[in-house]
């Protein structure tokens, strides 16, 4: 398992209780303890969980096991990037579209100039600034009310019931975990539902996910893989998981560093 996989790992499970033991999450992933403990404290180090005696504990609450916006944003940052041009080939002008929050969403927001007409309809703070700016205040943006998270999404029922009176083309989602058994899925209760209703506004669902989402089950699911119309990744996927979903009848791209799906 590679590193990025485990301390999604830890996240989750800090998200559904109080405190995490080292002794625990090196069984759990057949791991050694030193190996948990040095990811311990690079996750302590990035400010997302608090290293105690013999494992870790959450900061505030559930949300806190979730890693605020600007920790996420530096992170897999070229294969965010390439994600995002990938998909910003898949539209065209005059399109009404869903944006969700997350840090490889808002890299295609930020890459919508030159497609004239655009209607964008989003639950991101910082999306809708960035696809505003990105368009020069051409596209016409529409940002839901709601509860605001670490993420910098705004989630909970005031967002959700936004969203469903509304209907667009295509939702471009972003997710914390991807899983063959699990579907989509987020450690945020209040942020499932919010994206599960994105999801269900649109006649397409396109997942952005890097690579080291895959194989994460988090606390909350979204929706099936089923209801997935394309995932968009990075070259950094493993061959086998690219093939597993290939299998699973998942519409794959994978996205190189200019952005061009190989």
């Amino acid at each position: 398992m590679l590193a990025p996989e485990r301390r999604r790992y830890v996240l989750q499970e800090l998200s559904v209780r109080e405190t995490v033991r080292v002794s625990e999450v090196a069984q759990a992933l057949n791991v050694s303890e030193m190996t948990v403990r040095r990811d311990i404290e690079a996750l302590d180090g990035e400010g997302v969980l608090r290293k105690v005696h013999g494992g870790a504990t959450r900061l505030r609450g559930t949300q806190e096991a979730e890693p605020g916006f600007s920790v996420n944003l530096g992170r897999q940052r070229q294969a965010k990037l390439a994600i995002g041009r990938a998909a910003r080939e898949l539209l065209r002008p005059g399109a009404t579209i869903a944006i969700s929050a997350g840090t490889t969403t808002y890299c295609l927001a930020g890459l919508l100039a030159g497609l004239e007409g655009l209607t964008v309809v989003t639950n991101s703070l910082t999306g809708a600034d960035v696809a505003r700016r990105s368009t020069g205040g051409e596209a016409t943006v529409i940002l839901t009310g709601g509860e605001r998270t670490p993420s910098e999404a705004l989630v909970g029922p005031v967002a959700t019931a936004a969203i469903r009176s509304l209907h667009v083309d295509v939702c471009f989602l972003g997710v914390h975990g991807i899983h063959p058994d699990g579907g989509l899925s987020t450690p945020n209760l209040a942020e499932a539902d919010t994206n599960a209703a994105l999801a269900e506004s649109a006649d397409r669902l396109v997942v952005l996910a890097d690579h080291t989402k895959f194989g994460i089950r988090a606390l909350a699911p979204i929706v099936p893989l089923a209801a997935v119309d394309t995932l968009i990744t990075d070259a950094g996927i493993p061959d086998e998981v690219r093939s597993r979903y290939a299998e699973l009848g998942v519409n794959l791209l994978v996205a190189s560093e200019t952005g061009e799906p190989a």
